[in-house]
């Protein structure tokens, strides 16, 4: 009920011209990210797979960092809400011409045309399916729109039926990078590299663990690759050598320290810096895991700004 209300408010405060925005340069790559840890909860308990895919361009927008989240946050929410168990969700940005756009698209429910065409209206939903008992009230997507277009952009929706997932667009004026400060500020909330990005192998075989771990590595401008199981991993560690390898312990066939020990010894993955992820904390834990040969060891949940710090270390 507090999320409705507020939703109802945020509406009516954009309708009359209440809401005072603080503009600022910002990464669009910080944006998608905070709004993917927003909406995680959701997404695991719904088991979706979630993908998110980055325009190698910079992409600075000159918007408010808390309503940008927001508009990001609402579009998985309602893919999220849409779109049936272990299904697909995909988040990508891209820049065109003099536009940063934001793409959000689903292999969900869908919907016929004559509801695509009023889908921002206040209250406007599809149809409520017996699996969606946490719907909202069409409030979401109605202040996309408005927070959209208070800052000069537009947003979209596409969807070819029923059944046929939807798609959602956000264009928003692109600003040019003239701020040195920006890069200095997103590269030390990022640890982006000095350089190169480092090509990183994400090995878990929690698939929804693990590709949210590589959404946050790429997000920090690294090269990632998943891997959901030890020897899938040792097979393509020898023709795709990664820098940098975070393991799960707790993996079902090989351990996780059993791999870092067959990583070690293989000559393609000699060097790589080995990362230890468990759900196991105690001193003999980490012991174990510094013998295994890794350099990091983070009990989950994993704290993102601490894991990003040490991969800016490994790049510099």
């Amino acid at each position: 009920m507090t999320g409705l209300v507020d939703d109802l408010l945020d509406v009516s405060r954009v309708n009359r011209g209440v809401v005072e925005l603080d503009r600022v340069p910002l990464d669009i790559r910080s944006i998608v990210t905070d709004a993917v840890q927003q909406v995680d909860p959701l997404v695991r308990a719904r088991r979706h797979h979630p993908a998110v895919h980055f325009s190698p361009d910079a992409a600075t927008v000159l918007w408010d960092n808390k309503r940008l989240v927001q508009i990001v946050a609402n579009l998985l929410n309602n893919s999220a809400q849409y779109t049936h168990e272990g299904g697909h969700i995909l988040l990508r940005t891209e820049v065109r011409d003099a536009s940063v756009l934001i793409g959000v698209s689903d292999d969900g429910i869908g919907m016929e045309p004559e509801l695509a065409s009023r889908v921002f209206e206040l209250f406007a939903q599809a149809e409520r399916t017996p699996d969606r008992a946490s719907g909202g009230l069409g409030l979401g997507l109605a202040l996309v729109k408005r927070l959209v277009e208070l800052h000069g952009g537009s947003v979209a929706c596409a969807s070819d039926g029923k059944g046929k997932g939807s798609s959602f667009t956000v264009s928003l004026p692109l600003v040019p990078v003239t701020d040195n400060g920006l890069e200095a500020r997103q590269s030390a909330r990022f640890g982006k590299p000095a350089g190169k990005p480092l090509r990183i192998m994400v090995v878990d075989d929690n698939a929804d663990a693990a590709q949210m771990l590589a959404m946050l590595l790429a997000a920090s401008g690294h090269q990632t690759t998943v891997v959901y199981g030890a020897r899938q991993a040792l097979e393509q560690s020898r023709t795709e050598a990664s820098q940098v390898c975070v393991l799960d312990i707790g993996l079902q066939e090989i351990d996780g320290n059993e791999l870092a020990r067959r990583l070690n010894a293989q000559p393609e993955t000699a060097g790589a810096m080995l990362i230890a992820v468990t759900g196991y904390g105690q001193e003999h834990d980490r012991k174990a895991a510094l013998d295994a040969g890794f350099s990091h060891q983070f009990v989950k949940p994993v704290d993102p700004a601490k894991l990003v710090a040490v991969l800016a270390d490994i790049a510099g």
